[in-house]
């Protein structure tokens, strides 16, 4: 596989054609190295229109989706991040090419060491990765933008409540067979605004809250 020529397709034929069109974005996709991200036993698949298993049922989100996220972020080089679901370290990779500092929580002990080890790896800076459940999350810190990279079953306004006014949150909602990715925006501080991005499905975050089940 020629590597150079693998991303550029997975660039032009993946994530510009989901209709991801910003440069800065399309730019971090191109220069953070996705093949050092990926577990040795799956390098083959580091450019494909996939999901890529991690271990504990998590897996590395498609790069079409990892795109739309990160146009939809509109990342400023003065935002401090908080990423839900650090998985491999790519995604973080990304969001630390587009803003000043990303802070990501990462729920399984091995999977964080993982994504820091690839951090260093690709000489990545700017990308602090804690081990820790994101639904102990409170709003004591707040962040320019917010990225949660496991669905929620039914939504959960922790995270929306740890945004700076004026901040962006990037999540998908629901269940099989149909979720939908949103992103809501901080107005005031009793205001937010969500907007419909499109449908896709992702593995459900560690520990999210589930919809009632219904007994008959």
């Amino acid at each position: 596989m020629n590597v150079e020529i693998a991303r550029r397709q997975m660039i032009e034929q993946q994530v510009r054609a989901w209709e991801v069109l910003d440069d800065r974005v399309l730019g971090a996709l191109a220069q953070v190295r996705r093949e050092l991200f990926v577990p040795q036993g799956y390098r083959e698949l580091a450019f494909a229109d996939t999901q890529i298993p991690l271990g504990h049922g998590q897996f590395m989100l498609a790069p079409k989706v990892e795109g739309r996220f990160l146009q939809a972020l509109e990342l400023n080089p003065a935002d401090q991040v908080l990423e839900i679901g650090t998985g491999s370290g790519f995604f973080a990779a990304c969001l630390s090419r587009l803003a000043a500092t990303v802070h990501s929580l990462e729920i399984f002990p091995d999977l964080s060491s993982f994504a820091q080890e690839n951090l260093r790896a690709s000489g990545v800076s700017g990308v602090h990765v804690e081990t820790r459940d994101a639904m102990t999350l409170d709003d004591s810190r707040r962040f320019g933008a917010i990225a949660v990279t496991g669905s929620l079953p039914v939504y959960d306004r922790r995270f929306e409540r740890a945004l700076e006014i004026g901040g962006r949150l990037v999540v998908v909602v629901g269940q099989p067979p149909v979720m939908e990715a949103r992103l809501v925006r901080r107005a005031s501080e009793t205001q937010w605004v969500q907007e419909s991005l499109f449908e896709t499905v992702i593995e459900p975050l560690v520990n999210a809250p589930q919809a009632p089940r219904f007994l008959f």
